[in-house]
């Protein structure tokens, strides 16, 4: 009886210790790319991924899912903000460019790449940014043109912004080395090529922008041929992207 007794407490003892359960944390569901920003949508689907696969403590994968549901309102608020804003756009009918702007809209709205070829003089520099934002370009992200020296990226985005009228650093800004006027009220972005550049070591795949205008593409210089070998490839993984070319010289066929 006695032999019994300790046979079944021997077995009670070796169950294994079950620890106690905890409340799982609820799970944030999809979210539609369209409402959020460019440059959040990459990290917002790898917080997604994380949080869906995450097998930790849960007061850490609380504080996960409360950083991605601010950022997420936070996006959506920009974007929506971005899109209520009073942007007005007006053309000198004077440059020969105007005449071409309905034509250059559409392009633009339809195709991922444009090829725009024009005198010098022809109003290219300072009326494309602003076909773009015509077009619905620089939402959800900047529109960003670029110009091959500091002094050309900055006279001509006071050149636009005060068209725009606007504050230079607004709505309009412009990013050279040692100098940035850009904030997050900015739909368009003057730069030098070698800014752009430099933007690819940390963002490859250039998600602060919707919108590329390359100006001056006749120059050929050695940045001006390697961003547009990596456009070429970047527009593979971005679709929603458009590139817009320029150039006074350039022969178009050739070039598509």
């Amino acid at each position: 009886m006695s032999q019994a007794k300790n046979s079944s407490a021997k077995k009670t003892s070796s169950k294994p210790h079950r620890p106690s359960t905890v409340e799982p944390t609820t799970m944030p569901g999809p979210f539609n790319a369209a409402k959020v920003m460019q440059r959040d949508l990459n990290w917002l689907k790898r917080r997604l991924s994380q949080l869906r696969h995450f097998r930790g403590p849960s007061e850490k994968k609380a504080g996960l899912a409360q950083a991605y549901a601010t950022r997420l309102a936070e996006s959506m608020q920009t974007l929506q903000h971005r899109r209520d804003m009073q942007t007005r756009c007006e053309f000198d009918p004077e440059l020969p460019i105007t005449h071409w702007r309905d034509d250059i809209v559409e392009a633009i709205r339809k195709h991922p790449v444009v090829i725009v070829a024009g005198e010098t003089g022809s109003g290219k520099s300072t009326q494309l940014p602003k076909m773009a934002i015509e077009a619905g370009r620089g939402i959800r992200g900047l529109i960003g043109c670029t110009q091959p020296r500091r002094i050309a990226a900055r006279s001509v985005a006071r050149r636009v912004a005060e068209e725009m009228n606007t504050s230079l650093g607004e709505q309009v800004g412009f990013q050279v080395r040692f100098n940035e006027r850009v904030s997050d009220h900015s739909l368009i972005k003057f730069m030098t090529d070698g800014i752009l550049l430099a933007e690819i070591h940390h963002d490859r795949q250039l998600d602060r922008y919707d919108t590329l205008i390359i100006d001056e593409a006749h120059e050929r210089s050695l940045n001006i041929d390697f961003l547009l070998g990596y456009l070429k490839r970047l527009l593979l993984r971005r679709p929603d992207l458009r590139i817009v070319i320029t150039s006074a010289t350039i022969d178009t066929e050739r070039f598509a």
